[in-house]
């Protein structure tokens, strides 16, 4: 490792990233440090540390002072929630797709209960007062199920949740994969619960043929909203495709944009995403086949769009990025693709 890497520190992470992601470009894969493999990464800060939060047992989390160099932190649930498996039968232990925010010095994680293909599935919260594990201060506290999808009630799908604040302060969750597309629902004062009367929209979808059975998640392949509020605009992002599949994944990711968090969220063309429209932002290529489920962040004054990518040369494993992400001249978020190369995370055992 370049010795300039490993004293990075967090107060130029942001600035310095961007030029530090070639240098790791060329070495080749056998020479590297092992990178951080995960699924759905999102990400909060605490103090002068950056923590990850991923698909696993128990929400894996990683913890970093730059960006770069990661070490395992802990879980979120030494086991797993108590009601899972009265949700999802066919729950395997692995909590799916987090999202993770801070408010009034609690940090609220939510997390999907579900098994694969299926919308056997809930979101649950849980709570801490720190992110550090060596506080004392640090215990995560169940609050429950938040919102269930249930099959043959419900042709939508309670997993890959996601919490963004409106011009009020208000909470709201965007959620769903596959089916009839994905929602968005408003949470009470607590965030534990949605609020009453229940105000819930559909703000993207994709194509299902009519006659589909309501067992069925595809073709409509389409989950993991992301709503990022920057430039006076609510930023709807959204994964396409299939992921999980290794060097066969077709994952990749689609935006729109809207002036009211509530949408509608319009591409480019002015097609609504509830509709089936959605601009093309970054797909894959020959050395990362698929990529997607990403979140976005601003650190240090510098936005990032944070994704996993599959990576062809490890057997399609998949793999932490952190890009750039900028603006053109009418604000449409733009990324390098050239970064899935340059950035390489470490894992420091």
């Amino acid at each position: 490792m370049p010795p300039f890497l490993s004293s990075l520190v967090r107060p130029g992470a942001g600035m310095l990233l961007s030029a530090l992601l070639c240098a790791c470009a060329q070495a080749d894969i056998s020479d590297r440090a092992p990178q951080v493999s995960i699924h759905d990464p999102v990400m909060a800060e605490e103090g002068d540390d950056y923590y990850l939060f991923s698909t696993g047992p128990g929400i894996t989390i990683y913890r970093s002072p730059d960006l770069m160099n990661w070490t395992r932190s802990d879980r979120v649930f030494a086991g797993e929630p108590d009601w899972a498996r009265s949700v999802a039968p066919g729950f395997n232990g692995h909590l799916w797709a987090p999202d993770v925010i801070a408010r009034n010095g609690r940090f609220y994680l939510y997390y999907s209960v579900s098994a694969f293909g299926k919308n056997t599935s809930a979101i649950g919260v849980a709570i801490n007062r720190t992110l550090d594990p060596q506080s004392p201060n640090y215990r995560w506290e169940d609050q429950g199920i938040l919102v269930q999808s249930v099959p043959g009630r419900d042709n939508w799908n309670a997993i890959d949740p996601n919490i963004v604040l409106d011009k009020q302060g208000d909470a709201w969750m965007s959620f769903g994969s596959f089916w009839d597309g994905l929602k968005l629902v408003k949470l009470d004062e607590s965030w534990t619960a949605l609020a009453e009367p229940q105000e819930w929209r559909t703000i993207a979808r994709a194509e299902r043929p009519a006659f589909t059975p309501d067992d069925e998640a595809a073709p409509a392949e389409l989950e993991a909203p992301f709503i990022f509020p920057k430039n006076g605009y609510y930023y709807l992002f959204v994964s396409r495709g299939l992921c999980c599949r290794g060097d066969d994944s077709t994952y990749r990711l689609a935006v729109g944009r809207s002036k009211s968090v509530t949408g509608p969220y319009l591409d480019k063309d002015g097609v609504d995403m509830a509709r089936g429209g959605g601009t093309p932002l970054i797909a894959g290529n020959q050395r990362w086949p698929g990529l997607g489920h990403n979140s976005a962040y601003t650190f240090d004054g510098r936005d990032y769009l944070v994704l996993h990518a599959y990576e062809s040369a490890d057997n399609g494993l998949q793999k932490l990025k952190i890009l750039d992400l900028e603006w053109d001249e009418e604000l449409w978020p733009v990324v390098d693709a050239a970064q899935l190369d340059s950035y390489q995370s470490r894992l420091v055992e």
